[in-house]
């Protein structure tokens, strides 16, 4: 399995050719699953206030998402991509091999103003591979226990979550790997696999694009919270070969963090988000 920290741009001829280099590397490393970040097909947001021109709408039964199902062909790729939905525009990720889309997902939760530019997704849902049962997110969905909890307690044992993840614009650093966005990317991360129990893919966006700088960092955790792989805050594929269903029965043997969970006493009082969040 791998996961990709690549730059995408407006170019979609060339996100297609990044994209094909891409796949054509992980399968001359027998990768059969593949994780490309968000926006890989159109390039992000040039910045997060609201105002900037996004990218090209595709549908998701269009024309783009067949051609990227046939360079998958015998492998299973998530790209993300600006979904036409229609009745307005959703930051999406999409799953493919060469038979066709096997899962989907909008972006639930929205960062700053990028609900100026996407409509915003409502569900977390599983679905099935020939590399198991797979769960999606993008970017900021991770930053929420419960997006991953969701798709761990829908049977998901691999996560993929896909990201335009920036370093810190307030107060920025010359060494990137130092960057304090940088290390919430990472912690969310290994959080999100370990309290799970689960495999996790994490790709990104790499290089600059527009006022954003991208942190890189794609990265393949086990369940138990361990970086197998990561390509720090360089663009390239993190590679890692497991064996998930025993790296999953061997997490879970002592301490099950979903078998042991008690949900009658996470029911919490009725609370005003707008509140919270002052």
């Amino acid at each position: 399995m791998a996961a990709a920290a690549a730059s995408f741009d407006r170019d979609l001829e060339a996100d297609f050719a990044q994209i094909e280099y891409l796949i054509d590397t992980a399968r001359a490393d027998g990768v059969r699953l593949l994780a490309l970040p968000e926006a890989a097909l159109g390039g992000y947001l040039v910045d997060l206030n609201g105002a900037a021109e996004g990218p090209p709408a595709l549908a998701a039964d269009g024309p783009e998402i067949r051609r990227l199902a046939q360079l998958a062909g015998d492998m299973v790729v998530a790209v993300g991509y600006c979904e036409d939905g229609g009745d307005g525009l959703f930051n999406s990720a999409v799953c493919v091999t060469g038979d066709g889309i096997l899962g989907h997902h909008r972006k639930v939760h929205q960062p700053l103003r990028e609900d100026a530019s996407y409509s915003a997704g409502d569900r977390f849902t599983a679905f099935d591979t020939p590399v198991g049962r797979l769960g999606m997110m993008i970017c900021y969905d991770k930053a929420f226990p419960e997006s991953a909890r969701v798709l761990a307690l829908d049977g998901a044992s691999i996560v993929l979550c896909l990201s335009a993840w920036p370093a810190s614009s307030t107060n920025r650093t010359p060494d990137l790997k130092q960057d304090r966005w940088k290390r919430r990317f990472d912690l969310f991360d290994r959080a999100r696999a370990l309290e799970n129990q689960i495999v996790w893919l994490s790709a990104n966006q790499s290089g600059q694009f527009g006022s954003l700088q991208f942190v890189s960092s794609a990265k393949v955790v086990d369940p138990g919270g361990e970086i197998l792989a990561d390509t720090g805050v360089a663009a390239g594929l993190a590679v890692a070969e497991l064996d998930v269903q025993h790296a999953l029965e061997t997490t879970r043997q002592s301490m099950a963090h979903l078998r042991d969970r008690r949900p009658h006493a996470y029911a919490g009082p009725e609370v005003d988000p707008v509140t919270v969040a002052q």
